[in-house]
């Protein structure tokens, strides 16, 4: 948390499936669904598995390694003030082999080369629903 608390967001996606994420992410947890019956992982939050159809779907830990693959900058405004232009987002590959879209912390796009190795980190964020813990990535 930084000296004037925590980072304005905006509002997450809340719900069945989706607030058990971020309690896993409260705990300093990255943990996405896996399909109990085909072991596919599953992201976004889902109801149904979206290669067979199962709705046995348990949360599992992820290492929360991976590489950059792709990433930009955006300058418009498209959270009314949410979120300060410009902002940075990266796309991220674990190590899982799931891509999953977030934000650099500690370095900026002009920072960034192809394949850089990252590794999960949290930054204390608030929206109107409350404070929350948004995973993140740092350089490995």
């Amino acid at each position: 948390m930084s000296d004037h608390g925590p980072e304005k967001r905006p509002d997450r996606t809340l719900g069945p499936g989706h607030d058990e994420f971020w309690a896993y992410c409260a705990n300093g947890e990255l943990r996405v669904q896996r399909c109990a019956a085909c072991h596919e992982l599953q992201w976004p939050v889902v109801k149904a598995c979206e290669h067979c159809g199962s709705t046995d779907l348990p949360f599992i830990p992820l290492s929360g390694r991976g590489n950059v693959i792709s990433w930009a900058t955006f300058e418009r405004d498209y959270y009314q003030g949410a979120l300060p232009v410009p902002w940075d987002t990266i796309l991220v590959e674990l190590e899982e082999g799931l891509l999953f879209l977030s934000n650099p912390k500690g370095f900026s796009w002009p920072d960034i080369t192809p394949d850089m190795l990252v590794r999960l980190a949290f930054l204390d964020a608030e929206d109107k629903a409350g404070p929350f813990r948004l995973p993140v990535f740092e350089k490995a």
